[in-house]
């Protein structure tokens, strides 16, 4: 099973194709069932639909929506995983009863974990203030992973003045207090230890919502604080687990599972979750971090097309179901195999000619003879090429061989194994505004961005550097349209482009800052 992966999709047909007991941990914070159309969020046609289709039915329909993705999820954890399920008022109780308890089992309940966070809440005519999110927590099993959490004291006065014990010192001038420690004794325990140690973590949870000036903050309503999920990975997890998010949203729980050295799945409807979750892993990267992939629904040609030619041919071998060959010498220039070993080569061009099938069908005879003569006695391929187009020699000379000798080779297009689109275009101007008096100028960027199937949003890097890669400034742009200040010197400034169907471009611009600004 590949993992650290982003894959925009349903989760529910993407759930079923998951091996079974394979993760270790699950947390899904899905859309809240509420009367309120703020719960479409990113507004793509991906997240619509998913709305809509929650939406159908009223509270039954909600349940169902959700019972059938949980029993997926509970088949996929192993024995000792667990499941974390965020919910607020509108259907916590329909949720635990009519879908965890059915599904995980009463026996399995662990905790109701109460999020509460401050806010301001207009004044209610009857009741209080709902201030708390719910998050059940079932494990699969008796056997599963729990490493315990406590939360470290940071303040002496407040740990003393929470203990309301006497306080003592040594002859060294540590600090200490006298504790039970059964049987009638008293045992000495130093106060710098026990701050250190912490205190356990009961099932409220005090983590306050994350506001507009948050340093996390990267435009996503009900973007779930680090801390929180780092509390649910850590207690629950070990370092090398599997997490999965089949409600990835803002891409809390896979960039805080990035951190703490887990590996992670990431699904999502919406392609801008999908790819401001990319943008937000880019953002954390360094040397030490693992590689991750993105799955769409299209591909760029141009990114397939050029890309490194080894694995790319690894990659659309395994995408057309056969084997890719580890060996890079003596394979004979084969690339892969099917399930009945039947070979696979892999041209990274177009229009391939009448002279790679003739050395395809030499290469095959000498890699194996005898499955070669049993493919043509039972009339099956005798090999595949996969290429993003063929020349009218290459197709005809297929043609001529099994007309003539009975030999057949299948010609596949990269397009016929997986869709491919062309990435949108992309043009920036920029236009200073102003200069103030500390020699600081501003400066107007204007995106424009072009795609079939539509634009979806922009992101900016202020400090662009080619090395270090894409790290946004701004995740989400709608508009295409910033405005910035710069000191003189050099500057790159870098934006990106993603369309409808998460395909993207990237424009760097080169400014020269010094009494007048400059386009290099």
């Amino acid at each position: 099973m590949e993992v650290n992966k982003l894959i925009l999709g349903d989760n529910l047909e993407i759930l079923k194709t998951v091996e079974s007991d394979t993760i270790d941990l699950i947390y899904l914070d899905p859309p809240f069932f509420s009367n309120r159309n703020y719960e479409v969020i990113w507004g793509d046609d991906g997240e619509v639909r998913s709305f809509q289709d929650r939406w159908s039915g009223g509270m039954e329909h909600y349940i169902a929506w959700l019972k059938e993705r949980v029993e997926q999820m509970h088949r996929i954890l192993k024995p000792t995983g667990s499941i974390f399920l965020h919910c607020d008022w509108h259907a916590d109780a329909y949720i635990r009863v009519m879908i965890l308890d059915r599904v995980f089992g009463y026996q399995n309940f662990v905790n109701n974990i109460a999020w509460n966070y401050s806010g301001w809440n207009k004044r209610l005519k009857l009741g209080f203030e709902k201030r708390h999110d719910t998050i059940f927590f079932y494990s699969k099993s008796s056997k599963c992973i729990f490493n315990g959490y406590n939360v470290p004291w940071t303040d002496k006065a407040e740990y003393v003045k929470v203990r309301k014990q006497k306080v003592y010192t040594d002859d060294n001038g540590e600090e200490y207090v006298l504790s039970d420690g059964g049987n009638g004794t008293r045992v000495k325990r130093y106060i710098k230890d026990a701050m250190e140690y912490g205190s356990p973590v009961d099932d409220v949870w005090r983590f306050d919502k994350l506001n507009n000036s948050s340093k996390e903050r990267i435009g996503y309503p009900t973007q779930k604080p680090e801390s929180l999920l780092q509390r649910i990975i850590e207690c629950a997890s070990n370092e090398g687990d599997i997490i999965l998010d089949p409600f990835v949203g803002g891409g809390t729980t896979v960039a805080v599972a990035d951190k703490l050295n887990r590996k992670w799945i990431g699904i999502d409807q919406s392609v801008q979750a999908v790819k401001v979750t990319e943008l937000r892993l880019d953002k954390q990267r360094d040397l030490f971090s693992s590689p991750f992939t993105v799955q769409l629904h299209k591909y760029d040609y141009d990114t397939l097309r050029y890309k490194n030619a080894f694995e790319f041919e690894s990659w659309i071998v395994q995408q057309f179901g056969g084997t890719s060959n580890t060996k890079q010498r003596g394979d004979f220039g084969l690339d892969g195999k099917m399930p009945d070993n039947t070979p696979i080569q892999v041209k990274r061009s177009d229009n391939i000619g009448r002279n790679v099938i003739d050395n395809f069908l030499s290469a095959i005879k000498r890699a194996d003879k005898t499955l070669y003569d049993r493919n043509i006695v039972e009339q099956k391929p005798t090999g595949y090429i996969i290429a993003f187009s063929f020349g009218k020699g290459a197709i005809q000379e297929v043609a001529r061989l099994k007309l003539e000798e009975n030999i057949i080779i299948r010609l596949v297009t990269v397009e016929e194994i997986v869709p491919i689109a062309k990435k949108p275009t992309l043009t920036v101007e920029s236009t200073t505004v102003l200069r103030d008096e500390k020699g600081v100028w501003e400066i107007e960027f204007i995106a424009t961005g072009t795609s079939e199937a539509g634009i979806e949003f922009y992101s900016w890097d202020f400090n662009y550097n080619s090395e270090n890669g894409f790290k946004a400034d701004v995740m989400i742009d709608k508009i295409g349209k910033q405005t910035t200040k710069f000191k003189a010197g050099l500057h790159n400034v870098a934006v990106k482009v993603v369309d409808n169907d998460g395909l993207e471009n990237v424009e760097v611009i080169k400014l020269k800052v010094n009494g007048k600004v400059e386009r290099t």
